[in-house]
């Protein structure tokens, strides 16, 4: 039997007898001749039907899965100069219904809610499936860089006994009769990992029942985390994440270069040191040049955020801004505070093209630390005893971060909508497909 090759391999088979297995993305009638065209994941084939064009046979619809064995000829009008010739057809599957559109057409003729609700099918579109090939080259830049940096990857419960950062948000669960959550982050764990193996990191589903109807909020995604021992502040922190995001874009160049053409993105160079400001100093920068004056917030305001990406790509070219020092009071308990403006925090945001897409900074070691923290916000220790019990025996200082990686792809891409980015997105309305 003829071994099955992919259509980005057709011109290097030229002469010979080749068999192709894919679904039929296209059919084309013409007076003496019809073409079909079929696509696997690798992209199109065309395949010549003189003689069945003769006998008018309609074949199977479009969608359907085929296996065509033929000889491969040279063509100049065919994808990649190459074409199928005298085909044997087998059908293997017919499809039973039409695609909510055309899925041929080069432009993606559905809008975002039909797309998300015919996502098994919407997405064999090649502009609509692009973004998680992209995605998922990222996710291995992101492995790759940090396994060169001495990481572990771990796998950490997504059922948990207490909420990771606050009791508010939390999809609360029935555990065999005892109440329990879905972890908000893997947070607590990558912690208590750092005092097993100092450097972790973790690819999984996050999730958050926050009630944002926006187009940069999901109720499940996925989080690239990582947590790193023996520091010195949180600017150790942010050379390890300079390091994880230049290898997913670089990973991105050289695994979805095929995704990045058809999108027609514009990949940014990662700066060997992304820019910084602190946060008190970007409020000063905002109050002098925006008209508004946001000293005093604890917070940036997504405007504010967007005005700062320019301004880093302007003063220092780069698509890349941290952000460092923000309020305590905005942080979780977890978190150290600058030793010297105990008011401000050793935290940081990494915005991404005027959005954040990265949270991060140096979390508290010390045992008595953490009870003075938990006091200080009125929270019972009790309730984080588990937690707690790693910083009794000891742990070094240490500190980590988390990407979201729809967020990230959806700015990578330019998406309008972080459900551009999201296999089977879920949030406030969505629990299907």
């Amino acid at each position: 039997m003829i071994s099955r090759i992919l259509a980005a391999d057709l011109p290097r088979h030229v002469g010979g007898r080749v068999r192709l297995a894919g679904w039929l993305h296209r059919r084309r009638e013409l007076k003496s001749v019809s073409f079909l065209v079929l696509r696997d994941r690798s992209g199109l084939a065309q395949i010549v039907l003189r003689e069945q064009a003769e006998a008018g046979a309609a074949g199977p619809p479009e969608e359907s899965v085929i296996e065509v064995t033929g000889t491969v000829a040279a063509s100049a009008q065919a994808p990649g100069g190459a074409e199928l010739v005298d085909p044997v057809i087998e059908v293997l599957s017919t499809a039973a219904e039409p695609p909510p559109f055309d899925l041929y057409r080069p432009v993606v003729g559905g809008t975002l809610p039909t797309v998300l609700d015919h996502a098994p099918v919407a997405l064999r579109h090649p502009r609509l499936r692009a973004p998680f090939e992209i995605a998922a080259a990222g996710v291995a830049g992101f492995r790759a860089a940090l396994d060169g940096l001495g990481f572990v990857e771990t796998s950490t419960p997504k059922i948990v006994a207490s909420a990771t950062e606050s009791g508010a948000n939390v999809f609360g669960i029935d555990y065999f009769g005892r109440p329990a959550f879905l972890a908000q982050s893997p947070q607590f764990f990558k912690q208590a990992l750092v005092g097993v193996f100092e450097r972790v990191y973790e690819v999984g589903p996050v999730f958050r029942a926050e009630p944002h109807d926006t187009a940069r909020h999901l109720a499940q995604y996925t989080s690239l985390d990582a947590e790193l021992g023996f520091i010195d502040d949180h600017r150790d922190v942010m050379a390890v994440l300079t390091r994880a995001i230049a290898g997913m874009h670089a990973a991105v160049a050289e695994r979805a270069g095929d995704g990045v053409r058809l999108l027609g993105l514009d990949v940014p160079e990662v700066p060997d040191e992304i820019p910084s400001i602190h946060f008190a100093d970007a409020q000063e920068l905002l109050a002098r040049h925006t008209g508004e004056d946001p000293r005093g917030e604890p917070d940036l305001a997504p405007a504010h955020e967007r005005w700062l990406g320019e301004w880093a790509l302007r003063e220092h070219g780069s698509a890349f801004v941290f952000v460092t020092g923000y309020p305590m009071v905005k942080r979780p308990f977890y978190t150290h505070p600058d030793p010297e403006r105990p008011q401000y925090s050793r935290s940081f945001d990494l915005l991404f093209r005027g959005l954040e897409l990265v949270t991060g900074g140096q979390r508290l070691h010390r045992h008595a630390d953490y009870l003075a923290a938990l006091a200080a916000r009125g929270e019972d220790p009790e309730a984080y005893k588990g937690y707690l019990s790693a910083f009794a025996h000891g742990m070094p200082p240490h500190g980590g971060f988390a990407i979201g990686l729809e967020r990230w792809t959806s700015r990578l891409t330019g998406a309008a909508n972080v459900r551009e980015t999201t296999l089977f997105p879920r949030d406030l309305h969505r629990l299907s497909p």
